[in-house]
């Protein structure tokens, strides 16, 4: 039996943990559940999984919690609160902690299990955007790993079993390209919040959706690929592959090119993380390539979507500037989710605040935490200043 801790239970990702803890109930239990403001939903993860301790953002949500098992029957965890409460669900005696928050709120949590000895299932791309190689010297010194989450790091993850990676060619991340990825330029400047959260292919959380809709996500997940599989970024592409089938690939020296493919559904990453190097079976649908019939794959446009590139350039500068990126964008996506500023104003307000950055700072590195957290409060104090925004904190 392996005991999970999940940082983020309530979200999409966590929800979808949680439904493989379901269905593998000899194989899994949730011991540890740590969420923000979502109450009703963590008490039915409460009711239904029995976790041992819980944490919840605010001591308000918390006296909420308790009143809603109370008049559930329910009897209560140990209720922790706010960041010292995700902490401590990361610190938990689990086998595997499940990194699934979003943002830059993931990443002290899961320091804080990598040094706790907690072998780390991770979504939350955030943390190695912030401070891959700050996260990658804790893995190594505390002997743990660090196994990937989003389905295209996953597929690599998968296609590098078994390989040396000194044969390693290049890695391939696709990309659905989003709910514009037909939109003429004009149109995707002034796009609606409703059209950004509106994903093709996959069922996400608001900030993901906006993210995949700008490929700032894409772009994040490029930085994260470069300290997952320590590849620098001249080795790493990124392909519009609409149909989400195939999730990413690994092409060797030889030409060779093997990819991982299935229909889009995250039960199936999560599945591979949880378990591995073990394969479980899932009740989920199974690919038919007959039925897909056609496979198609086109470069990504840099002039409609600018965030793509602003990733690579970050992660060429220096390994405080994805830190600063990363920032800025989580103000500004922020931003555009509450109709303060246009669709536009995301790539233009990144654009602005890298420049910034590297303007002043090229070459700066990580030494520690303080580090990472001061190059995110630069970038969000800076993100806040080119939209005339005010208590731009952290997400």
């Amino acid at each position: 039996m392996k005991r999970l801790s999940i940082l983020g239970s309530t979200g999409s990702v966590g929800e979808q943990t949680l439904a493989v803890v379901a269905a593998q109930p000899e194989r899994f239990r949730a011991v540890a559940l740590a969420a923000g403001r979502n109450v009703e939903r963590l008490a039915e993860q409460v009711e239904r999984f029995h976790p041992e301790l819980v944490s919840i953002g605010s001591d308000a949500g918390a006296q909420a919690l308790r009143e809603r098992l109370r008049a559930r029957g329910v009897v209560a965890p140990e209720i922790a609160v706010g960041a010292a409460g995700c902490v401590a669900v990361a610190r938990s005696e689990a086998d595997l902690v499940v990194s699934a928050l979003v943002g830059a709120v993931g990443l002290e949590p899961t320091l804080a299990a990598v040094e706790a000895g907690r072998d780390v299932a991770l979504a939350n791309k955030e943390v190695m955007v912030m401070a891959g190689a700050l996260v990658l010297r804790a893995v190594t010194r505390c002997g743990v790993a660090l196994l990937p989450v989003d389905s295209e790091h996953s597929a690599i993850f998968q296609c590098l079993a078994g390989q040396r990676r000194e044969d390693v060619s290049k890695l391939v991340l696709t990309c659905s390209g989003g709910p514009f990825r037909s939109w003429p330029a004009e149109r995707i400047a002034n796009a609606r919040v409703e059209e950004a959260l509106a994903h093709p292919r996959w069922d996400m959380g608001a900030k993901i959706s906006v993210d995949s809709a700008s490929l700032m996500n894409k772009g994040l997940e490029v930085i994260e690929a470069r300290w997952l599989f320590d590849v620098p970024p001249d080795r790493i592409e990124v392909v519009v592959h609409p149909e989400s089938i195939v999730h990413s690939l690994v092409e060797y020296r030889d030409t060779s090119v093997l990819a991982q493919l299935g229909l889009p559904d995250m039960r199936v990453p999560i599945a591979v993380a949880l378990a591995w190097p073990e394969r479980i079976a899932l009740d989920v649908p199974r690919l038919d390539l007959g039925a897909v019939g056609r496979l198609h794959f086109e470069a990504p446009d840099g002039k409609r979507f600018p965030c793509l590139e602003l990733a690579f350039e970050a992660l060429r500068a220096s390994e405080a500037a994805p830190a600063v990126l990363n920032a800025a964008n989580e103000v500004a996506v922020e931003a555009f989710l509450g109709g303060r500023i246009a669709f536009a104003k995301i790539a233009e307000t990144n654009a602005r605040v890298l420049d910034a950055h590297l303007s002043q700072a090229q070459g700066a590195g990580l030494r520690d935490l303080a580090d990472v957290l001061a190059a995110d409060a630069w970038g969000r104090a800076r993100a806040a200043e080119c939209n005339g925004l005010v208590g731009a904190g952290r997400g």
